[in-house]
């Protein structure tokens, strides 16, 4: 059993920056892929950020050049670096770990944009 526990949200002005942190517990976190995703109001959950166990990335085409994500696998934490904060960023953020088996959800963080 794997769980993600989120940490790193807050309230920030426009143009101000986060980082989000995700730590897993168990031993197979540096085999499988993690992604941010996230959830604003009456909208769905999209994806935002994904790395892969060898460190390949890909980022919503919103983000991109703004956010960055990255890994550590010594610490079973994947990061999410954001840079550059729009209130179109407002939204709860989640961590996912996939697997073969199964996909795991964090229990998310509020990010609030907003001067």
């Amino acid at each position: 059993q794997v769980q993600l526990v989120e940490s790193g949200g807050g309230l920030v002005q426009p143009g101000g920056s986060l980082r989000l942190s995700c730590a897993a517990s168990g031993s197979i976190f540096r085999l499988y892929s993690m992604g941010w995703y996230r959830q604003a109001p009456g909208k769905q959950r999209e994806l935002v950020a994904a790395i892969t166990s060898g460190d390949s990335t890909n980022y919503a085409g919103s983000v991109k050049g703004r956010f960055t994500i990255s890994r550590d696998n010594a610490k079973n934490t994947v990061y999410l670096q954001m840079n550059s904060l729009k209130s179109e960023d407002t939204a709860v953020y989640y961590c996912k770990f996939t697997t073969p088996i199964r996909d795991y959800w964090g229990q998310g963080t509020q990010v609030t944009v907003s001067s």
